[in-house]
């Protein structure tokens, strides 16, 4: 049996244990960090809190517009609290590359890639592969490699595998990001941290960096912390699946959803948890669904399910708007077009998927979001005018609009004033 298989399988038949870090020290002796997709969501957000931490970091990205905008002290996107970071670091603290041959010089080496799915709904784990790829020549032995991409289970294990294979000495560690977009900086401080690695060395090496910046780290085998991450973000999208079949159940008989929500969550601690309607879109959510469905093939109907109602109700809110007038020939305005509220994240938002249905029944729509560049966008006092409005994401700002005489479709509750059948 490998030894990589042999450590992670007898971590994983203990339970997860937890060691005591320091929140804002310098770690005991400097280890040259290099973190790979570190111009994005999720490697931009690290890369700052460990440079404040007292690492020397190099954020390698092959997105050279995003390198140069960080030269100059501007965020590619917006993430709170990342703006006073990003201006109180410099060289050698903070470093910044479009060549992967700068991993050369790094101790650990953080890998922040793209794992989609493919059209089948399969992971897709070819920019994860194409990226160990990149870097292979300028690895080194005692070097640690971690992968922060969420992973199609076993994959950090045949990553190590495949290193070993070419007789590179490199330490191959699974701990995945748990951040909100738009949140991580705060986050990164306050959310457990799960690490796994290959090996007592490399476990003892990503610790250390993990808990200079939290209080909390979770060791868990490599597999283990694959599925854990597969498992929270599968467990949230069923969660916005059943508000949505109960949105869509309450809707089809002429009910309000919110005011019977409102009447079982009020001080009954059972449901506390319970979300509200709306969209439930982004980068993650199902497509880490669909990795678990992969893992466990025919075993997964309740993740399926959760796609079906998820990704349909875009067509259901059309369909209710049908019922009462034609879409053919009418003007449409959409207002709020990122996956999340108060973001300017876009990326798998169903807004643009309701977009699509609403020109494919004729009708001509006008998109706002005063958070998303786009030339093709409106202001929102356009969209509104239009002869029937849906909320695509609920932004705060939109709370201040007046809705009244208007015909709006407001899954999200934001409203309750406007009418979503």
């Amino acid at each position: 049996m490998p030894a990589t298989l042999a450590s992670s399988r007898k971590r994983s038949s203990a339970p997860a244990r937890r060691a005591g870090g320091r929140t804002a020290a310098a770690p005991r002796a400097t280890l040259r960090i290099a973190v790979v997709g570190g111009a994005g969501h999720v490697g931009l957000p690290l890369s700052l809190v460990l440079a404040t931490h007292g690492f020397p970091v190099t954020i390698i990205d092959h997105d050279r517009r995003k390198i140069e905008a960080l030269k100059q002290k501007r965020l590619p996107f917006l993430e709170e609290g990342a703006q006073p970071l990003l201006d109180a670091l410099a060289a050698p603290a903070l470093a910044f590359s479009s060549s992967h041959q700068d991993v050369a010089t790094a101790d650990v080496i953080i890998l922040t890639v793209g794992t989609p799915l493919d059209d089948h709904l399969n992971p897709d784990l070819t920019q994860v592969y194409g990226a160990i790829e990149q870097i292979r020549p300028s690895l080194r032995d005692g070097q640690v490699l971690v992968l922060r991409s969420t992973l199609f289970p076993g994959t950090s294990e045949k990553i190590q595998e495949r290193l070993r294979a070419l007789g590179l000495k490199v330490g191959v560690s699974f701990c995945p990001e748990r951040i909100a977009q738009g949140k991580a900086i705060k986050e990164l401080g306050e959310l457990p941290q799960l690490i796994s690695a290959s090996d007592a060395r490399t476990l003892a090496i990503v610790r250390r960096v993990f808990s200079a910046f939290n209080r909390e780290v979770i060791e868990l085998g490599m597999v283990e912390a694959e599925l854990a991450k597969l498992f929270t973000n599968a467990w949230r999208y069923i969660k916005f699946a059943v508000a949505n079949q109960f949105y869509m159940t309450a809707t089809e008989k002429g009910l309000d959803f919110y005011r019977i929500r409102d009447a079982m969550m009020r001080r009954y601690e059972r449901v506390a948890d319970f979300p509200a309607a709306g969209f439930a879109a982004g980068p993650c959510l199902l497509k880490d669904t669909m990795q678990l469905a992969a893992y466990n093939r025919q075993h997964f109907a309740v993740g399926h399910a959760a796609m079906l109602l998820n990704e349909t109700l875009p067509d259901f809110l059309v369909e209710q708007v049908k019922r009462r007038r034609a879409l053919s020939g009418a003007r449409v305005g959409i207002l709020g077009m990122a996956f999340k509220a108060d973001n300017d994240d876009h990326r798998e938002s169903l807004a643009y998927k309701l977009r699509k249905l609403l020109e494919y029944e004729g009708a001509t729509v006008l998109c706002s979001d005063p958070y998303i560049a786009d030339p093709s966008f409106v202001p929102a006092a356009q969209a509104l005018r239009c002869d029937v409005v849906f909320i695509g994401c609920p932004h705060t700002a939109y709370r201040q609009l007046s809705f009244e005489g208007r015909d709006v479709v407001d899954c999200w509750g934001l409203t309750r004033q406007g009418r979503a059948a």
